[in-house]
Order: C-alpha cells, then structure tokens, then sequence
C-alpha cells in the first residue's frame, strides 16, 4: 500500500470484511486537518485488489483538494465496495457497511457516489450517524447529484467565458460522456439553456431516455472522444483523458463531473500543448459535496449552498485566470491552491 503511485501520505486506509453480506470494503482517509474527513461510497467490479485500492486511494486525495477548494470545514476520504451495483447489493450489506463506517468513530462520513442510492445509505444509516446524502430526517440533503450537475453547468458557462469572451451556452456543441445521476441532471440544464448535445453511456436505456426528452444526438460510447465539440463534458468514470483520447479530442473545453479524469497530472501540460482548456475536476463538480457539508453540519440552507456554489465558481474562474496568466495547466495551478489551504489549518 505504502507503495502505491496514489499513495499522498494517506492519514489511514482501513479494510474491512463482512463474511455473511460478503462485503469487501476499503476506506481511505486521505486528510483531517481541515475537519472530519467526508466523501462518497463508490460500489464498482474492480478488476483486482491494486485497482480497487488506487481508485480509493486517488479518489480520497481529490475529496481532500475538493473540500478545500469549496472551502468546507472537512478532510479528504473515499468508501469503495467490491461489487457489482446491479446484482450484489442488499441492505444487509449496506448495514454491514454502516458498521464499518461507524468503527472508525466519526473521522470518516460518507454519501452516495457511483453505484450507491440514497436508499443504500438509509441502510447505513441505521448502523451509524456518520452518513449522510439521506431522504428523510434531521437536515436530509437527498441525492446531491442535482446540485453537482447545476455546479458543473455553471463551470461550463465560466469556461465558455474565457475561451469565447462570452458564457452562453445556447447553440454550443456539448458532447456528454455519461448520463447516469450527474449527466443527466446535466443534460437538462444544457438543453434548457439551448446547447445541442451529443451524448454516450454504456447504458442504453439512461442514454434513449436522455436522448427522448432532450433531442441530443447518441454516439457509441468510444465516438464521443472524436465529436467535433465546444466542450467535451466527461460524467463517468477517471482517467478518460489519457494519452490514447487526447489526440482525438476535437473540443475547446473540458469540464465535467467525473471524478480522476486525467490518467496521470501530467495529462494537463498535454492539454496545455493542445490548447485545451481544462476545469479542474474537483473544483467544477464541488456541488454534491457542498450539498452534503450542508447536511453533516445539521443545517440545510439552500441560501448556504447558493452561495458556497456561487463562490466555488469564482474560484473555478481564479484558476482560468491564473492558468492563462502563467501558462501553467490548470490542474496544477488548482493543485497548489488546495495544499495551501489544507496546509493553512495544519
């Protein structure tokens, strides 16, 4: 584990194994400096042990940078589940999974991520307080998907603005990888807004109905990386930007939900090089956790998550300037700012 390439000088990674349920499930607490650390439960068929534990090693550093780019009172940590999500899932297990949770005694508070419901996290519930993204009781939140979409929308305005000069969307060509929870959530505020979408998804049912309500185009899900697009919006799973996609990349803008969309950091000096301009994904997609900070502190305000939200994107928009400014890639510039922040309260 120590030497894993995603090992950040992780505070814990804690493993656990419910022999009834057979949950396999791994915990990775990146940061608490900032707070308690805080982020989703991602239930995936992994290929093996190493990939399971760097998703959750990767995906835990980028809870810590996303807390403090949207200026939370939280650490960094990530929940995944060996799984399939569509034929291994029972409340048993989820409620096994509250165990493990609550054994770490509030360092760790978890949500819905990919392949985990809202309904999977009442199971959890029910084991221990440390869980969040609910439906019902004391400042239920729900499934943060809707206000991570709005964030990422939002992103795409303040990315248009700076490659264009102008943050319209209406007839801009917007390419969507993904129309689970975020993408689709995404798609309707696209099409509202009057951009025509092309859009992918290895599920053929979510993508025919995103493509019956909102008129986009679907491609197979290897074409969407070759469509003549303003933004490319990646809303699935990381590491879509790596050195097979991006010389087949034929859009102005990268900005989506996805978590880890860039294989390695230095994917981001190749953007640089293609003229690419590129969101940070931890910053765009803050939305759903700003939605679950809301819970966790007992105090659901929809004022308070505007707001947050609001300012996120101004710091999304400081990091575009920056860039430009110095000609560094985005993510790096992003990098440096949330290590100065996580290492402030140190």
């Amino acid at each position: 584990m120590f030497g894993n390439s995603a090992f950040d000088a992780h505070e814990g990674v804690h493993f656990f194994h419910d022999e009834p349920t057979n949950l396999k499930c791994l915990i990775a607490v990146h940061s608490t400096h900032r707070g308690p650390s805080a982020g989703g439960c991602r239930m995936w068929r992994y290929d093996g042990f190493e990939s399971m534990a760097t998703d959750a090693l990767r995906l835990s550093q980028g809870m810590s940078y996303k807390n403090a780019m949207a200026d939370l009172p939280l650490g960094g940590g990530k929940a995944v589940i060996w799984g399939n999500p569509r034929t291994d899932k029972s409340t048993a297990l989820f409620e096994a999974f509250g165990r493990a949770v609550d054994a770490l005694g509030g360092r760790y508070w978890t949500a819905e991520d990919v392949g985990v419901s809202p309904a999977d996290m009442a199971a959890a519930r029910t084991q221990s307080r440390y869980v969040a993204g609910l439906n019902e009781g004391d400042a239920a939140s729900g499934d943060p998907s809707p206000v991570t979409a709005r964030g990422v929308f939002l992103g795409i305005k303040a990315c248009l603005r700076q490659v264009f000069g102008d943050d319209s969307v209406e007839g801009r060509t917007v390419a969507v990888q993904g129309v689970g929870h975020v993408g689709a959530y995404l798609c309707d505020y696209l099409h509202e807004a009057g951009a025509k979408l092309v859009i992918t998804d290895v599920n053929a049912n979510a993508l025919r109905e995103v493509s019956d309500k909102t008129g986009a185009e679907a491609v197979e899900p290897d074409d969407i990386y070759s469509v003549e697009a303003d933004v490319f919006s990646p809303n699935a799973l990381g590491s879509v930007i790596n050195p097979e996609t991006l010389p087949r990349l034929k859009s102005r803008i990268i900005a989506g939900g996805a978590n880890n969309q860039l294989s390695i950091p230095e994917m981001g000096e190749g953007l640089v090089s293609s003229g690419i301009v590129y969101a940070p994904d931890y910053v765009i997609n803050g939305g759903g956790i700003i939605n679950v900070a809301a819970e966790i502190s007992g105090r659901y305000e929809p004022e308070w998550i505007n707001q947050k939200l609001s300012t996120l994107i101004d710091t999304l928009s400081g990091v575009l300037e920056e860039a430009k400014r110095t000609g560094r890639s985005t993510n790096s510039v992003a990098d440096a700012i949330a290590r100065a922040r996580i290492n402030r309260v140190s």
